[in-house]
């Protein structure tokens, strides 16, 4: 090979792998998540989380988890059927379409599930193919009333636990959404006695595992069960297959018991450099006393700090990243807090909670401050390039925990440790 042809080779990979990134890029802003690492705080503490691994660049599948209003919440996954250009085109025009007709909903405050499969699909089967097919799940939660209402279109079944821990499957209610498509179901189930939810693409039941000739669905309902968040499903997953065979999609919901009865300790703090290091000597000597493994308690300290850090600093005395580098670099930071301190008598909350769910237990830590909070989609950014200073502990606390979630409003924050 020539030097010259070398050097072509080279351009024209370097342009591919840079247009490929673009393309993953521009997939990312498509797929729209109101609830990145946040609680559904309305009754009851809910933690939603999400798996979206494609296999390639272009991926088909793609997920939307919205927030309508303070009870409801729409959640779609969509699943282009095959692979390559045509499955992954296929899924992200409608998946843009559908968070367009959401957007033109909310902002008339006129949300409808009917309207919304209604116009959806009027809209992509001129697109499809005669012989294409695409599996879908429309999903909404009615947290006032209790209610799930959906449309499954040839989708793997849902998946619920109730609260006796026995699971439920839902199965799909409509063909796959087709080019001669004329009608479609709508069903509501009451969900009042469920707790955790399990919704995800074909990609996650039909993938090979290390057992020889058998799929992942043989395994999906018992690691569900046992399951507390993503997380562990997740490791209980990835630990079966021998490799990822197609786009994965998962939407993984837990409703936490965070009750009188679960509280394991509380206590109010003021906002001052003293009580953040009498917090963190009060929170070590609650794990000591939980006699665990050391390294569990070292992470819980270790994410305790920074998150209590972050309710004094960024919480209640406001305090933006610009401002604290500039007084970092000016070396006043500890003289401007104490100024700051003077003029706050906001408070931040702890409350620790011990849960415990089939064979295993956990300690589930709660941070409220009395800040103006923050729109946690930057974390969004944070978690995508994590070399960055700004955010660096929310980082390092989600790292070292079983996940992170604030509230809505951005000024309260739970982490969780399995012990």
């Amino acid at each position: 090979m020539t030097l010259q042809r070398y050097k072509q080779l080279e351009k024209s990979e370097a342009y591919s792998s840079y247009q490929s990134e673009l393309a993953f890029k521009k997939e990312l802003n498509i797929l729209r998540n109101d609830f990145y690492y946040q609680l559904i705080d309305v009754k009851a503490t809910s933690l939603v989380d999400f798996i979206y691994k494609p296999l390639d660049v272009l991926s088909g599948d793609a997920y939307s988890a919205r927030r309508i209003n303070e009870h409801k919440t729409f959640y779609l996954i969509v699943d282009g059927m095959g692979k390559g250009i045509s499955a992954s085109f296929t899924a992200v025009i409608m998946t843009t379409f559908i968070n367009h007709l959401v957007d033109k909903m909310l902002e008339h405050e006129s949300f409808s599930l009917d309207l919304l499969i209604q116009e959806s699909m009027a809209y992509i089967q001129p697109i499809l193919l005669d012989e294409e097919a695409l599996a879908i799940d429309y999903i909404c939660f009615d947290t006032y009333f209790k209610e799930l209402e959906y449309a499954k279109f040839a989708m793997p079944p849902f998946l619920f636990q109730d609260k006796n821990e026995n699971i439920i499957k839902i199965k799909s209610n409509n063909t796959p959404m087709s080019k001669w498509q004329s009608s479609y179901n709508i069903d509501r189930r009451d969900v009042k006695d469920i707790d955790k939810y399990l919704f995800y693409s074909d990609g996650v039941v039909e993938n090979q595992t290390n057992t020889h000739g058998i799929t992942y669905a043989a395994f999906i309902e018992e690691d569900f069960k046992f399951s507390f968040s993503r997380e562990e499903f997740k490791e209980k997953f990835f630990a079966k297959i021998t490799e990822q065979e197609d786009d994965l999609t998962l939407i993984f919901i837990n409703s936490l018991d965070l009750r009188e009865e679960t509280l394991l300790e509380k206590k109010l703090f003021a906002t001052t450099l003293d009580a953040v290091e009498a917090a963190n000597v009060w929170y070590e000597e609650i794990w000591k006393n939980l006699q665990v493994d050391t390294k569990i308690a070292y992470r819980a300290g270790l994410v305790f700090s920074e998150l209590f850090m972050n309710a004094y600093e960024h919480g209640n005395l406001g305090l933006d990243s610009r401002t604290k580098h500039r007084y970092l670099e000016e070396d006043i930071y500890f003289e401007s807090l104490q100024k700051l301190e003077k003029e706050s008598q906001k408070k931040i909350s702890v409350q620790i909670f011990k849960l415990k769910e089939l064979e295993s237990e956990y300690i589930v830590t709660k941070i409220a401050d009395e800040g103006d909070g923050f729109d946690t989609q930057i974390l969004s950014e944070i978690f995508r390039n994590s070399l960055k200073f700004n955010g660096r502990g929310v980082f390092v606390s989600r790292k070292n925990s079983m996940g992170i979630y604030y509230n809505p409003k951005g000024n309260c924050v739970i982490f969780l440790h399995k012990i």
